[in-house]
């Protein structure tokens, strides 16, 4: 898709009326960086504790957290808009996958209330930032 194509064109600190800086690289979008936070965090909550011995949720709740920035990841390295936006709903669909999977960690035992919250609120803005960029594009490919 090459520059300037991740979140609308919009940069680093463009919100705060800062100087735009151009999209170069997925490592640049700011939903990847909350992607591999939210990564960092599901790793450090799974590796102690009950989850960290529930070996098929801890690994389904990894694998589905690793997904999201992941699949932006390679999204953004296609060609082609339509390839970015098949990439970034299924992130967005793993987002959804992984504030599931941390309702069942809470519901039998394995996280208490306020570490719930937490990592869902972040799986959540995770998904209401990938719907934004995925109804960007959406209007761009109308146009």
């Amino acid at each position: 898709m090459g520059k300037g194509k991740g979140e609308g064109g919009k940069g680093k600190g463009e919100r705060e009326g800062r100087e735009r800086k151009k999209i170069e690289t997925f490592e640049d979008l700011k939903v990847w960086q909350k992607g591999i936070d939210l990564v960092k965090q599901i790793y450090l909550r799974t590796k102690e504790g009950e989850l960290s011995k529930d070996f098929g949720l801890r690994d389904q709740l990894r694998r589905a957290t690793v997904s999201i920035p992941t699949n932006i990841a390679e999204g953004f390295e296609r060609y082609s808009r339509k390839e970015y936006l098949n990439f970034l709903n299924i992130a967005k669909g793993s987002a959804g996958e992984v504030c599931s999977l941390l309702r069942v960690a809470l519901e039998v035992g394995y996280l208490d209330q306020p570490t719930y919250t937490q990592l869902s609120n972040q799986a959540m803005e995770l998904s209401r930032m990938l719907s934004n960029q995925i109804q960007s594009i959406n209007q761009s490919l109308k146009q």
